[in-house]
């Protein structure tokens, strides 16, 4: 049986990396170059991502307020006499966004992962330094689309007048998020791929786990429970302010900056005059800017609640960090993103454990992208996948919610740079198979699908890099159709499948000839 915070997951033949044996990015093995550095005793020089404006890459609307063509790349040995990885561990508060590159929500999953120390460590491998062994190469960590990668870098730095042009650390000999967001945009195509996104993204990218996502004016009335449980497991979580249209939309944010990714760093019960009152507490990436608003630092409710809980919560400092009161949170806020290891905190029993089943797929124009179910002559060809679902044991089927299957849709980036690929709208149905039908080889035809609702779906396509549903399905057969929504439209995809109990995922084939 897994331990509590692990999910258990069942490789097929595709996937059977992890965090501690990933692939090679771009073929370049850490161990080779790092020993091959240390021999010939010179320091790292990344030909992949060379230091000139290509890794830079182009902004659409770059600052006027910065010459591009200042930038000089530096090592933080030539920025400073002590250059440290990390000081005094890793922190939420270490670092601040750079003023040129609009990646709050790269940034904004940065501050949620330096909760999770078992989760950096998979991130950001330990044992490395600017002191032993030191030959100006680095490496990090990412799940992108299904797979680990083991991402090297050299530690050659865009700078103008000796300082950081994108990310900059508040202890200035202190590297860490600078280095990782340069393995990131690696990853990524250049540091201009990184210019805007959604923190789900990071946030899977860090974990590889389950991800979940509530728009919060259809959020459950549970949430904040949801929310609670999350924080004390191994969990990430962040959110996305409202979009605004007018000015005095924007003044009713008291300091929350509106399409803004935040971290979400704790939840809390506090008893304000004896009546209990949900908090949430946020920070900003930019680390300043606060929510004004009750509850926030100079906020007079403080004064209602205990000298004791005053002492754990509150404090008064310019640093991005503030709290606010589930009901603001769930006004002012779009959406909240948590992504985890592995759901099994949902329901409150140590029995009771989640796995998973992964698959990675194909749309191919004219033979297995088919389109939405309205393209009723096609839809049939979209790939499908069978999933049983088996009766719950007791520990499970008394657990505190009744979803007992949650499905991801990744549609699978095949471009280098981030922002030159178009995602599709993409969704997934989830039809039940017939009892009399359930013996059937091969797929399933479009007499299947005539007339015949779907016990499940995802509530639009949409255009995201994922899409996923948490719902709950009796026990039985049913068919997992994942698609794009026109016929034609050729993309890689990973389908992902976490249920209660064991979880059986199988594609259906063709039938034989």
């Amino acid at each position: 049986m897994p331990p509590p915070d692990e999910c258990h997951h069942n490789p097929n033949e595709d996937d059977e990396n992890s965090p501690t044996s990933p692939l090679n990015f771009l073929d370049q093995n850490y161990q080779e170059l790092h020993q091959t550095c240390l021999t010939e005793k010179t320091l790292y020089n990344d030909e992949l991502f060379p230091p000139d404006n290509s890794s830079i890459g182009l902004f659409d609307d770059p600052s006027p307020e910065v010459d591009m063509s200042q930038v000089v790349w530096k090592r933080p040995s030539e920025l400073m006499s002590d250059p440290n990885l990390i000081v005094d561990d890793v922190s939420r508060f270490d670092y601040a966004q750079g003023s040129v590159l609009g990646n709050c929500w790269f940034l904004a999953a940065i501050g949620a992962l330096t909760f999770e120390k078992d989760i950096i460590k998979q991130v950001m491998p330990a044992e490395q330094s600017f002191t032993k062994d030191y030959a100006g190469i680095f490496h990090f960590r990412f799940w992108r689309f299904g797979k680990w990668i083991d991402v090297v870098i050299d530690d050659q730095l865009p700078t103008i007048d000796d300082e950081l042009l994108f990310v900059c650390s508040k202890t200035s000999n202190e590297f860490w998020p600078a280095l990782l967001e340069k393995a990131y945009a690696k990853v990524c195509g250049s540091y201009a791929d990184l210019h805007a996104g959604f923190i789900s993204e990071a946030l899977m990218d860090f974990t590889g786990g389950t991800h979940m996502y509530y728009t919060l004016n259809m959020a459950p009335a549970d949430l904040w429970k949801i929310m609670e449980c999350a924080f004390k497991s191994k969990t990430l979580m962040g959110c996305g302010s409202n979009t605004v249209t007018t000015p005095e939309e924007n003044e009713l944010l008291h300091g929350i900056v509106a399409e803004h990714a935040y971290t979400v760093t704790g939840v809390f019960e506090v008893m304000s005059d004896e009546n209990p009152v949900q908090l949430v507490r946020l920070l900003n990436p930019w680390g300043e800017e606060e929510w004004r608003g009750d509850w926030s630092d100079g906020s007079p409710l403080w004064d209602t609640v205990c000298e004791e809980v005053r002492t754990i919560c509150h404090e008064v400092l310019n640093n991005g960090e503030f709290w606010m009161s589930m009901e603001d949170f769930t006004k002012i806020f779009e959406n909240i993103d948590i992504c985890c290891l592995c759901p099994d905190f949902l329901d409150g029993s140590a029995e009771c454990h989640w796995t998973s089943k992964r698959h990675f797929g194909r749309w191919n124009a004219g033979i297995t992208a088919g389109g939405d179910i309205i393209k009723t002559e096609t839809f049939w060809t979209n790939p499908q996948f069978r999933v049983k679902i088996d009766e719950l044991n007791e520990e499970c089927a008394s657990g505190q919610r009744p979803e007992n299957i949650l499905v991801s849709l990744i549609q699978n980036h095949e471009k280098r740079n981030r922002n030159s690929q178009e995602n599709f709208n993409i969704g997934f149905y989830v039809f039940e198979i017939p009892l009399e039908m359930r013996s059937q080889s091969g797929r399933f035809s479009s007499e299947f699908f005539i007339d015949r609702e779907p016990v499940a779906q995802t509530d639009e396509l949409i255009w995201f890099r994922e899409v996923m549903k948490f719902f709950r399905l009796e026990p039985g057969e049913y068919m997992i159709v994942p698609c794009t929504e026109n016929p034609g439209e050729i993309a890689s995809f990973v389908l992902s499948v976490f249920s209660k109990n064991e979880t059986h995922l199988e594609p259906i084939q063709e039938t034989p000839e």
